[in-house]
This record gives structure tokens, C-alpha cells and sequence, in this order.
């Protein structure tokens, strides 16, 4: 699902245009975003959490050349599932797999 069809899902479910739809939708983003920015932690029951890990800083190596390349500490974006959207994302593979036929 891209954003539009996040846009296009949100205006069908609450009959707003697609404008309006599509302003509720960036805000959310930006929300999460300037949170993260912030430093902040984001908890969406039933989704799951984003918040920053802190990565230190590092000697890599250019793939191309081999030189090393010193590589600075920076903080990355994560995300972890709650444990109903796993329960969730498992229960709907688990009910589109047939199940195997019994060994004989």
C-alpha cells in the first residue's frame, strides 16, 4: 500500500474529498516524524511503537573501492509491532495456507 492508497482508503472509509483526506493523512506524518525528531516515543495500541535507536559511530569500507570510510553515529528510526498485529499478520496466513495433508 503507497500513500496515495492510504489517502484514497482513509477519504472512501470517512467520505471526506480526497483533499481533506490527504491533509489528515500528512498530519499523522508529520506527528510521527517531529516526534521522532524530538526524540520522543510513539505507542499506537494494537500497531505497534516507533521510536530511535542510537547508532555509534563506526569504520566502514566503500563496497567499490575498499578504502576505509569512517561512518559517524547517528540515530535511526524503529519500529516495533505490537503483539496483536503479529497475532493478526500470523492468524490471516495461517487461514490462507491450506494445511497440509496427512503422511501416510
Amino acid at each position: 500500500m503507497t500513500k496515495a492508497d492510504l489517502i484514497e482508503e482513509v477519504s472512501r472509509v470517512v467520505e471526506f474529498t480526497r483533499k481533506e483526506s490527504e491533509i489528515i493523512v500528512e498530519a499523522i506524518f508529520d506527528s510521527v516524524v517531529k516526534a521522532l525528531k524530538e526524540g520522543d516515543k510513539i505507542e499506537i495500541r494494537g500497531l505497534g511503537s516507533f521510536r530511535t535507536r542510537q547508532r555509534m559511530s563506526r569504520i566502514g569500507r566503500n563496497p567499490k573501492t575498499g578504502a576505509r570510510v569512517d561512518v559517524p553515529a547517528k540515530r535511526i528510526p524503529y519500529f516495533k509491532p505490537s503483539k496483536e498485529l503479529k497475532d493478526l499478520v500470523n492468524q490471516e496466513v495461517s487461514a490462507a495456507r491450506p494445511a497440509a495433508p496427512p503422511e501416510v
